[in-house]
């Protein structure tokens, strides 16, 4: 055999044992008369020792060394003089009877530590390697056990794990769909899923009353640091169900994994959301709920006062933060310039300071006097020391400026402890979102979500305010799940199909299979996805997914350590009947 332990195992209890080793050289120490070297494989660290009585042909090999060589020892485990207190295996040593090199290996490009000397393009390149360092290997443990709990959650509650075809039909509603050609079916193709989708539904039809997946999907779109053109999700599919049922198992399985990975005894209910109120008092419909600093509306307190920046506006917001009435004009500057960043696409900030001696200083001061500026301060809830920071403009655009606003305060402020989870449901999403370049209503999630049904009237006279029975699960300003409750009725479904323009038949051609098979008999059905990657780095204490799946896609899309996308033959595209277009 190859090792009798692992190099993370070896304690006081094995002293006097007689043990093999095998792993990687994380670091060699020649002292001369005494030899130390790192042997390390995932399980940890152990210090292996050639000492002036070693034979010549062990110090031999010993010298030869190199970092990351491949090598197995043997020898007696005793007690370490000078202790290494920060790993498990510090109190214990190996003095080697033997040692044997099974792979040299070049000098790696980066080194193998926890706080690597490689950029993040050398790491991806050499994703193997990076591999090798703790805070990957944490992570990918992380994710084990993550999937490891949410089956066992979801199994007791009696879901089966069922899988669904990759090789799908394209449909052109949601994100772009990556396609693969039929080379048996020359000019037709196939696509990767969005999501399951539709399967999962016909399983509900198939009688299949509790269904999950831990499943790959697929999007062609733009790529950020919680986004990868493949990506990981937990879909869940239930029968018999309605909105309550399925926040309630959900929210269990939250809980079930805060507590089994992280320790975390969540016991009262998540706070529920509308739509409506997270964007009116965050500007998101993935607010932080972490801290405060909600928004106020003081557009009817600051207009006709002849400030024309004001007047003109359709929307005035203000965000009060605590205790920063000592903000220098610097950092007013930075947060102005941060504020009209293309990105976010304010005009300008307006400011005002609440003094200790419960008078008020404003960036505005010549437009508005000390009664006007306290009653702004009123609305906010604001108390002496407290500053307030004001937007206006369009109300879409003020809100979402207000909202980056409101996350740069929080983390300068240092409210957004990775360390702190604020769960919450935010429920009741419009049904549909207007386009008005194609002047036409979307899906804002699926054509297969339900309205609800206290709003089915407005279909015919304002479908924009027809709301959906749909939901997202929220931690820490990050959307982390998402669902609805299903429509399950044909007349419905077909409503849905006209207010997104579908004829007859185009519905037939896209998802016509889906509705006929609701023609045998579906129930009432509702389900959920998370974003098992972005959950992964949420329990991880990150901000991008990528350190959480073994071998990511940089921002282009590319897989860097093997090269792809690439080209194909000519062979391959002759056999595929695909013509390429320089």
């Amino acid at each position: 055999m190859y090792r009798t332990h692992t190099c993370g195992e070896l304690r006081n209890t094995n002293l006097s044992q007689q043990v093999t080793l095998s792993g990687w050289v994380q670091k060699v120490r020649n002292l001369g008369a005494m030899t130390f070297i790192d042997i390390r494989d995932r399980y940890g660290i152990t210090q292996l020792v050639v000492d002036e009585h070693s034979p010549a042909e062990l110090k031999e090999t010993a010298d030869k060394l190199g970092r990351e060589f491949v090598i197995q020892a043997t020898g007696k485990v005793v007690e370490r003089a000078s202790k290494n207190t920060k790993i498990p295996t510090g109190e214990v040593e190996v003095v080697l009877d033997s040692l044997k090199v099974l792979n040299a290996a070049q000098t790696p490009p980066f080194t193998i530590e926890d706080n690597s000397d490689g950029g993040d393009d050398l790491r991806m390149r050499y994703r193997f390697l990076d591999l090798r360092r703790n805070p990957l290997k944490n992570a990918m443990i992380l994710r084990h056990k993550i999937a490891q709990a949410t089956r066992n959650y979801l199994d007791e509650k009696n879901f089966l794990e069922i899988e669904t075809p990759y090789l799908i039909k394209s449909t052109p509603e949601g994100a772009r769909d990556f396609v693969v050609p039929s080379r048996m079916n020359p000019g037709q193709f196939y696509a990767l899923p969005q999501s399951p989708q539709t399967f999962k539904q016909l399983l509900m039809v198939s009688g299949y009353d509790r269904y999950f997946q831990i499943v790959r999907c697929f999007r062609d779109e733009d790529l950020r640091a919680d986004r990868q053109p493949e990506f990981t999700q937990i879909d869940c599919e239930m029968s018999f169900v309605d909105r309550d049922d399925v926040l309630e198992l959900f929210e269990g399985m939250a809980k079930y994994l805060f507590k089994n990975i992280l320790g975390i005894n969540m016991t009262e209910q998540f706070p529920r959301m509308t739509w409506a109120d997270a964007m009116e008092l965050y500007g998101s419909d993935k607010p932080d709920i972490r801290f405060g600093m909600t928004f106020n509306d003081i557009t009817s307190l600051a207009q006709g006062k002849g400030f024309g920046v004001f007047d003109s506006a359709e929307y005035i917001g203000a965000i009060c933060a605590e205790g920063c009435a000592t903000y220098t004009r610097k950092q007013f500057d930075e947060l102005t310039e941060f504020v009209k960043r293309p990105q976010i696409g304010a005009k300008g900030m307006v400011y005002v300071r609440c003094e200790a001696d419960g008078s008020f200083k404003s960036s505005v001061d010549k437009f508005y006097s000390q009664s006007d500026l306290s009653a702004w301060a009123a609305k906010c809830g604001a108390k002496p020391g407290d500053l307030l920071l004001l937007l206006s403009g369009p109300r879409k655009q003020t809100l979402s400026a207000l909202c980056e606003l409101r996350l740069e305060m929080g983390s300068r402020l240092g409210l957004r402890d990775h360390a702190k989870f604020a769960p919450l449901w935010v429920v009741d999403f419009p049904l549909l979102e207007w386009d008005d370049e194609t002047q036409r209503f979307y899906a804002m999630h699926h054509p297969f979500t339900s309205p609800k049904f206290e709003d089915l009237g407005l279909f015919d006279t304002d479908p924009g305010k027809v709301r959906a029975n749909a939901y997202d699960f929220v931690v820490n300003g990050v959307e982390v799940g998402g669902g609805s409750i299903r429509i399950f009725d044909s007349e419905l479904q077909h409503k849905m199909f006209e207010v997104l323009g579908f004829s007859d038949e185009l519905a037939e051609e896209q998802f016509g299979f889906l509705m006929n098979a609701f023609k045998y008999g579906a129930p009432p059905h509702g389900g959920i996805a998370f974003g098992f990657d972005r959950l992964c780095a949420l329990f991880g204490g990150a901000d991008s997914i990528r350190d959480y799946i073994a071998f990511p896609k940089n921002n282009s899309g590319r897989d860097m350590m093997i090269d792809s996308p690439s080209e194909i033959s000519d062979d391959q595209l002759k056999e595929l009947a695909i013509a390429v277009k320089k």
